[in-house]
């Protein structure tokens, strides 16, 4: 699978180049990227982050430095998907609105978590594995579940 048109820093690891898809994003000084990883164009990964294998990360998310992004984590960028249109037409690149995500510096999303569009992941969150985070999560919180909600109890 391709590297193409990527902006790598000094540093980036890519275990098994050859099976990861990375296109028109970015990539922070040393950060390491897993097997079967997909990056979408546009997308951008801070430094020093871990991207862990069978993750995917489409266009419009942006994740700041010191990340930690687990096995198997998907994020969603169009809220109300659809194959087609009203007419029938199959949908284009220019059919749809991509909504942005951030993740804050710091912050570690569980294996199996998926990370809906439009919300904001704070600065050292922890969301668990398999989490469903569908609203904005504050700094230094703990969210976990379908749909991820506070965990009280700290981290």
């Amino acid at each position: 699978m391709p590297l193409n048109n990527v902006r790598l820093a000094d540093g980036v690891k890519i275990f098994h180049p050859d099976l990861v898809n990375l296109y028109g994003c970015t990539i922070g000084e040393g950060t390491r990227i897993g097997a079967f990883v997909e990056i979408q164009q546009g997308a951008q990964v801070g430094a020093r982050c871990k991207i862990s294998s069978h993750t995917f990360i489409c266009e419009g998310v942006t994740i700041e430095d010191e990340v930690f992004v687990g096995h198997g984590v998907m994020f969603i960028n169009d809220r109300k998907p659809r194959a087609t249109s009203e007419s029938g037409e199959l949908k284009g690149g220019d059919d749809w609105t991509c909504e942005n995500t951030l993740v804050k510096k710091g912050a570690s999303i569980g294996s199996g978590a998926v990370v809906m569009c439009g919300i904001t992941i704070g600065r050292n969150a922890l969301l668990g594995a398999g989490a469903v985070v569908t609203h904005d999560v504050a700094d230094d919180t703990t969210v976990a579940g379908v749909p991820a909600r506070l965990f009280v109890g700290g981290r």
